[in-house]
This record gives structure tokens, C-alpha cells and sequence, in this order.
């Protein structure tokens, strides 16, 4: 929550906030499947074990080719229908980007994203751990990137601090740093040495960082909006375990088992009736009222019929996905909404947007008839 928010002050697009919702949409949706998981190998189907790391290297390659599907989209849409897609016009009194400006603007996301990402598909730091890291190269950042409005010399030091990440991930990979053994190499004492070294400088960069998010106003700010939306994540977790438990103590789970063991069409029937279920709930509700309360109740009974609980949890978050380009909630329409110019209007960005709820919903049925491209790659990492 707090990595988001500061990187509120990179300038990303729209205010950096589409991707943090969606990493955080697999966060939950892993420990909805992995309880619903668990529960299903309990009455003897499924393996019980599905963690964050498994839906982000199942993710990986449909988001890919959601993002081919895109682009193939938008160069047919250019070179068929050229007047949909103008030239940019760029004022004569226009300074270049900058090469800082560029690496602010595409690399420093970017960097903080695939050091997330390489932590936990890389085993080397569970999800907590990574987003750890998140958040710190977050306000290093952040730190880095308003150091000159702060009119601060302390950019060497956030340098060196986001340096010293690269370099402690680099020597836990390379070196043994097992401090409690009864032998101690010198190898080991010198990557033990380099790895203390390493972690001083990190707190160093880390405490300029806030001081300069202090300086400009921006640590306060940052900190209030990651309590409210914690706060709401909680909020609707308790709420969603109460009526979770309600239901469950009236029988509903095995009233919804029920009904979709019964659906015409097999299993397949009750995987598009789900899906369909979720995909009109995302018209109106946020998904992570759908991931706390409907998920826990639809995904035993799909992976008791022989669903994998990581090809299925891909299914739901591309489901997801889809709703958030969906009116009247897609939170993607109303982040475009605010960064459009005024002449934009809103029904026009709804219209833009059905072609790519169209693609979205191809990814969909191409990942249902095919699952190893979802279940490939978790299945390689886990080797």
C-alpha cells in the first residue's frame, strides 16, 4: 500500500495506480484460492497449496499476450483507420524529454517492478519480504525523484541505497551468509562483511529518503492514504469472514456445490456460470469485495470437479481484470477519466473501451481451452 503511494510521485500513468491494483488483485485472490484449496483437498481433490508466487508466474505470460493483443490492436486500428489515431501535436516551445525524465518516468517503475517480481519468482524472498522491498525502493524513489525540489544533496545517498538493494539480493543469492554456523569460511565471513556494509547504506539512503518525502510534504500524506486503505482491505475481510461463516453455518456452501455440480454442461457449465456470475458482479462491485466473498464460495466446488487451483485463479483475475474496463465501476475508465482533457468525454472512453474488454475476453477463452499457459511456468519455477 505505502510502495503505491509513493509512487503516486513518479510520474507514471495514470498516478501509477493501475498496476499496484492489479498486483494486489492476485495478492488476494492467492489466499482466497489457497484457503478454498485447501478445504477441497481436505474431501480428497486438489493439492492444497497455492501461493503468491505461483499466480504471478501463472500471470505472467497471459499478461503478455494481453498486452500483444493490444498493441496488434491499436497498429490495425491505425493503419486501417488512420483518422482514429492522429499524430500528436507538440508545441514548437516544447523542451525534449531529458534522459532523467525518461528514467524517472519509465525506468525507476519498471526497476521497482522486476525487483518485486525477481524476489518472489526467483525464491528469493517470499511475497511479505518482496513487498518489503517494494516499499522501501518505493521511498527511495520517491526520495530520489523529489530531491530536487526539496533542494537536497542527499541524491548520492538515495543512489547508493537503491544500489545496496541490488547488491544485498545479489550476495543472498551468491554467497553463504549464515552467521550461526559453528565453521565460519572466509568466503562467508567476507559476504557476511560486504552484506552488513550493504544494509548500512540501505538505512542510511532509506532515512534521506523520508527525510526528503518529510521535507516536501509527502510522507504524511503517503502514510494516511496506506492506513485507509488498509483499513478498508480489513474492514471488508472481517465483513466478508462473517457472512462467510453465516452462510456456511445455513448450509449455502453446500447449496452453491449443489447447484453447480448440477449445471448443465459438466464442469465446463458450472466454470462459464462462475465466470459469467463474476464478470456482471464486476459491473458494480469493486473485486475485492468479489474475492472475499463470492471466490470463497464457487472456487471449492470447481476445483473439487478437477480444476487446477492455479489455472483457475488466473481465470478469475483475468475475469477481474475484464471488470475493471466495464461501466459503471471499471476502475481503469475513471483513472482515464482523470487524466484525459476536458473535450474527452466519459461515454466516448466507455465506447473506446468495448473493443478491449473484447480482447480481454478472447484472453479468457484462449487461457480456458489452453491452461498450460497458465500452469507452465509456476510448474517450471517450482522445479
Amino acid at each position: 500500500m505505502i510502495a503505491s503511494t509513493m509512487l503516486d510521485q513518479l510520474p507514471s500513468s495514470p498516478r501509477g495506480r493501475y498496476a499496484p491494483i492489479r498486483a494486489k488483485l492476485l495478492i488476494l485472490l492467492a489466499d482466497a484460492v489457497s484457503n478454498a484449496a485447501s478445504q477441497a483437498s481436505l474431501k480428497g481433490a486438489g493439492s492444497g497449496v497455492v501461493s503468491v508466487g505461483d499466480l504471478f508466474a501463472g500471470a505472467l505470460i497471459p499478461g503478455i499476450l494481453l498486452v500483444v493483443l493490444y498493441l496488434l490492436y491499436i497498429a490495425m486500428t491505425a493503419f486501417f483507420r488512420p483518422a482514429t489515431c492522429p499524430p500528436v501535436s507538440v508545441p514548437k516551445d516544447t523542451m525534449p524529454l531529458t534522459v532523467k525524465e525518461v528514467a524517472f518516468g519509465l525506468g525507476a517503475p519498471l526497476l521497482l517492478i522486476v525487483a518485486v517480481l525477481g524476489a518472489i519468482l526467483g525464491g528469493v524472498a517470499p511475497p511479505t519480504e518482496a513487498a518489503a522491498i517494494g516499499a522501501a525502493g518505493a521511498v527511495l524513489l520517491a526520495g530520489l525523484r523529489l530531491s530536487v525540489e526539496a533542494n537536497s544533496r542527499l541524491s548520492p545517498l538515495l543512489l547508493a541505497g537503491l544500489v545496496s538493494i541490488a547488491a544485498i539480493l545479489l550476495l543472498r543469492n551468491t554467497m553463504d551468509l549464515r552467521a550461526g554456523v559453528e565453521t565460519i569460511s572466509a568466503s562467508n565471513a567476507i559476504g557476511i562483511a560486504l552484506t552488513l556494509l550493504a544494509s548500512l547504506v540501505f538505512f542510511a539512503g532509506f532515512a534521506a529518503g523520508l527525510l526528503v518525502l518529510r521535507k516536501v510534504r509527502q510522507l504524511l500524506p503517503a502514510l494516511t492514504s496506506a492506513t485507509h486503505i488498509t483499513s478498508m482491505v480489513f474492514l471488508i475481510l472481517i465483513g466478508a469472514s462473517m457472512f462467510s461463516l453465516v452462510f456456511r453455518g445455513f448450509g449455502g456452501d453446500d447449496m452453491v456445490k449443489d447447484i453447480l455440480h448440477a449445471m448443465p454442461g459438466g464442469r465446463w457449465g458450472a466454470l462459464f456460470m462462475t465466470m459469467l456470475v463474476m464478470f456482471v458482479l464486476g459491473f458494480f462491485l469493486d473485486f475485492i469485495e468479489i474475492v472475499f466473498v463470492v471466490v470463497p464460495l464457487v472456487a471449492p466446488p470447481l476445483i473439487m470437479l478437477g480444476f487446477d487451483p492455479v489455472w483457475l485463479a488466473i481465470l478469475m483475475a483475468l475475469n477481474l481484470q475484464t471488470s475493471f474496463l466495464t461501466p459503471p465501476f471499471g476502475f481503469a475508465l475513471f483513472y482515464l477519466r482523470g487524466a484525459a482533457p476536458p473535450e474527452v468525454t466519459t461515454m466516448q472512453i466507455w465506447r473506446g473501451a468495448i473493443p478491449f474488454i473484447g480482447l480481454q475476453i478472447a484472453l479468457i477463452a484462449l487461457v480456458a481451452l489452453v491452461p498450460s499457459l497458465a500452469t507452465w511456468l509456476p510448474s517450471l519455477v517450482a522445479k
